[in-house]
């Protein structure tokens, strides 16, 4: 009997998906491939900005992959007015984690998966927790750092497009998050490693390489800046700044692992790949 060359399942993971932009379709359609059955994709948000294609996107993906793990990003919980889904805030939330259900796809609502191929065992934790405006320039309140950022025309799109309802604004939906997540993840097995999913970067010092400082303040929270210490952080994986790369912190690898927009990637192609290995390694794919 010949010997297997099959390769190995691999931990894999994307974000920034983008499909409402026609090339990213066709990027999902055609290259976003699984070597191996026993593959899994993690996906860390911005997916679209419709549930229809939403729905499609990580339909597709569950298709191909053993198993698909999903943090939304800002993008998915905007409300256009374009879609006919017209659910704002936590409803449209919940509404989506409702669809990943029914297609199999893991949310940050569900029990933590175990890998166990390629550098596990590791719990993969996916984590909604949006942004508090707390990554605003030193130095500045709030009122003021938003006030400068209206001045200087760098505004978030989710300050029209997302709805925090019933929370009276995205840091108090922020906040309710962070208080739950951070529960859940201290009753992870002790002895368990984890690999942390997020849209947004966990620290702040990711933000640096932005070219606009200003909207750093819808990047996350400083209240994550010690998650990959207190939680036994392997590795963890986010999104948003559409410019991959890796950064170590206390030893911890930072995958940031957009694809991003296509005026974006046409400037600096992917020279790591258009899905990135989490475990063991960052190795292109």
């Amino acid at each position: 009997m010949s010997e297997s060359t099959e390769r190995p399942g691999r931990l894999l993971a994307v974000s920034d998906l983008h499909v409402h932009h026609a090339d990213n379709r066709r990027i999902l359609a055609e290259e976003l491939l699984a070597t191996s059955p026993e593959d899994w994709l993690i996906v860390a948000g911005d997916v679209s900005e419709t549930v229809s294609q939403i729905e499609w996107a990580l339909g597709l993906l569950k298709e191909r992959f053993a198993q698909v793990i999903w943090a939304p990003g800002n993008h998915e919980l905007w409300t256009p007015p374009t879609d006919p889904v017209q659910l704002r805030g936590e409803a449209r939330y919940r509404h989506l984690v409702e669809i990943c259900r029914r297609l199999g796809v893991l949310t940050p609502e569900d029990p933590y998966a175990v890998w166990r191929g390629q550098g596990g065992p590791v719990a993969v934790a996916p984590l909604f927790l949006l942004y508090d405006y707390s990554f605003r320039e030193p130095g500045l309140s709030r009122k003021e750092a938003m006030e400068r950022a209206y001045e200087s025309g760098v505004v978030c799109s989710d300050e029209f497009m997302l709805h925090p309802e019933p929370y009276p604004d995205a840091a108090a939906w922020c906040e309710a998050r962070l208080s739950w997540t951070g529960q859940r993840l201290a009753a992870v097995d002790p002895g368990l490693p984890t690999v942390l999913v997020n849209h947004f970067p966990l620290v702040r010092e990711d933000t640096a390489v932005l070219r606009y400082p200003q909207f750093a303040q819808w990047c996350g929270t400083e209240r994550t800046a010690d998650w990959h210490r207190r939680f036994r952080a392997a590795a963890v994986v986010y999104g948003h700044l559409h410019i991959p790369r890796t950064t170590v912190y206390d030893g911890v690898r930072f995958e940031e692992v957009s694809i991003g927009y296509p005026r974006e990637y046409r400037r600096r192609g992917f020279p790591r790949g258009l899905l990135r290995e989490v475990l063991p390694g960052a190795e292109s794919v």
